[in-house]
């Protein structure tokens, strides 16, 4: 009797995936999905116990994990980044297929913000801390460090007209990508063509049947040396060493790699000496399919369909370079062998071949597009490539959409929402130098504004309070009296009241908001600042 009162008290601790998403939802006040769940088991955040076939999961390794990366994290947080840390603007409750929806995720950017945070400052709400609306319905604003595309897409949700200006002429293609009206009928039948050719072609090579003796023999191995999830459950609880053990396991499978490679005679030369970056970081393989491709979308008749074309291309370029997949946001050093995969638990291999990336990319794209042709409104939105420091909005506009442009004339741009580039963090040409190299659009990395390569010393930091003055002294000229502007800034050096005052400009009020979702893979705590000016004239 004892025995079986224990057993049940026992499996009352127990959650099944079901039950364990559930619970977690009460606890939470939002919605966790029982795929939630599975990727805490997945990544070892939490055990997964085996019974007759099923998956358990303790309900007090929940209770650990939830703790530690919910409250605890929060008072955390707030003593090291300030007990002025807004948590609300956090947006934690929302699930990354929110902070993703449609167009945001057409293709990797980074250093850009959340539509979440973009809508908040933009809509017509107010509430304890947004005390008075700065934009309405109809307004025009501005974002004259348009990165992705993000403000555009949410004004044109909220029927807000929006111009963007970048120097990045890949970032304009983007954006503009993004905001287009496209036709949806057009870009299926000339993804039938273009993918039905491209799957000939890969058939047609030695890379199927070598892919699949390789696939094999990593399941196989990864199998029996890296159990998911009990081996990353075992690593995250000290009872592995996962550089030493990876490492060993490492050596082990290249040698079934490189015999596979000779049997099947892959190429994995490439030049890792090379200046030019798709000589650099592609296979040969790969780069034979992305010229195959490139040659197809460039025949494509109407252009607006061919832009669509050319961003997927570049979003599947990217993921198909040879780099593991831990450094897909920063690149580190080429990769052509197996190797062993801290990010996920295992050995994983370089790619050979863009199709599998392709299709999925391409049935994503329309379905995105889709999407954001629901929400869209009958507004204008438009990004510039352009110097924001010199532009003449107007007359650069009139050349682009010259009905929009007699908009501004009549109405006055009523601000600015946009989250300038940080001192010395990212090289924005550099980050899609695959893009510039396939569809040789130019480069002026000369002009971007706080690069990396520049650092973070005294004179790139005087540098950038020029820059950025000089920017908003430039759009000045085109906004209304009245105007508001929302910057939002991880301003660590204290640049921004300086930058307030040579602009003519008073900061007015200020939103420290925690950042929670970074890809970097620094978790650390980590904020920004919105910012919010006005003339001070």
């Amino acid at each position: 009797m004892g025995e079986r009162n224990m057993e049940t008290t026992i499996e009352e601790t127990l959650f099944t995936i079901k039950e364990a998403s559930e619970w977690a939802t009460d606890l939470l006040n939002k919605n966790v999905t029982n795929s939630n769940i599975m990727y805490l088991v997945q990544y070892g955040r939490v055990k997964g116990i085996k019974r007759n076939g099923t998956t358990l999961i303790s309900k007090d390794d929940l209770i650990r994990y939830y703790e530690s990366h919910q409250d605890i994290r929060k008072a955390k947080w707030k003593e090291q980044l300030g007990k002025d840390l807004n948590w609300d603007l956090s947006f934690e409750g929302f699930k990354e297929a929110e902070t993703t929806k449609h167009v945001h995720r057409l293709h990797p950017y980074k250093g850009k913000f959340i539509p979440q945070l973009v809508e908040y400052f933009l809509d017509e709400h107010t509430d304890d801390f947004k005390k008075e609306v700065c934009f309405q319905k109809d307004d025009i604003i501005l974002d004259p460090f348009c990165g992705s595309g993000t403000t555009l897409i949410q004004a044109s949700e909220l029927s807000i007209n929006a111009i963007g200006i970048d120097i990045s002429a890949f970032n304009a293609f983007m954006s503009n990508v993004k905001i287009g009206k496209h036709n949806l009928v057009d870009i299926t039948k000339e993804n039938q063509n273009i993918t039905s050719v491209l799957r000939r072609h890969y058939y047609e090579s030695n890379i199927p049947k070598f892919e699949i003796k390789l696939t094999e023999a990593l399941n196989r191995f990864n199998e029996k040396y890296f159990p998911s999830p009990d081996f990353r459950f075992q690593v995250r609880s000290g009872q592995i060493d996962q550089d030493k053990y990876g490492a060993e396991k490492e050596k082990i499978f290249l040698e079934i790699y490189v015999n596979l490679t000779e049997q099947y005679e892959i190429d994995l030369r490439i030049d890792k000496d090379s200046d030019i970056f798709i000589d650099k970081w592609y296979l040969p393989s790969i780069r034979k399919e992305i010229d195959y491709i490139l040659k197809l979308i460039e025949n494509i008749e109407n252009s607006d369909t061919r832009d669509v074309f050319r961003l997927i291309l570049s979003r599947t370029a990217r993921s198909c370079r040879a780099t593991t997949h831990a450094d897909l946001a920063t690149l580190v050093e080429p990769v052509t062998k197996s190797y062993y995969c801290a990010k996920h638990g295992k050995v994983c291999r370089p790619l050979f071949s863009i199709l599998s990336w392709w299709e999925r990319y391409i049935q994503d794209t329309i379905k995105r597009l889709s999407d954001f042709n629901k929400l869209r409104t009958n507004t204008y939105q438009v990004c510039l490539t352009d110097d924001s420091r010199t532009i003449d909005i107007f007359a650069t506009l009139k050349s682009v959409n010259p009905e929009f442009a007699n908009l501004i004339q009549e109405k006055k741009i009523q601000g600015i929402f946009s989250s300038p580039p940080y001192v010395g963090m990212i090289d924005y040409h550099e980050q899609h130098a695959y893009a510039y190299d396939f569809f040789g659009f130019e480069r002026k990395d000369h002009l971007e504004i706080g690069p990396l390569i520049k650092g973070q010393n005294k004179l790139a930091k005087e540098s950038y309070v020029t820059d950025i003055s000089k920017v908003l002294v430039n759009c000045k000229k085109f906004l209304a009296p009245d105007y508001n502007i929302m910057l939002v800034a991880n301003d660590k050096f204290g640049l921004y009241p300086t930058i307030a005052e040579i602009s003519g400009m008073n900061i007015v009020n200020q939103y420290k908001r925690p950042v929670l979702n970074r890809t970097e893979k620094d978790k650390g705590a980590y904020s920004e600042i919105i910012f919010q000016l006005k003339d001070g004239l």
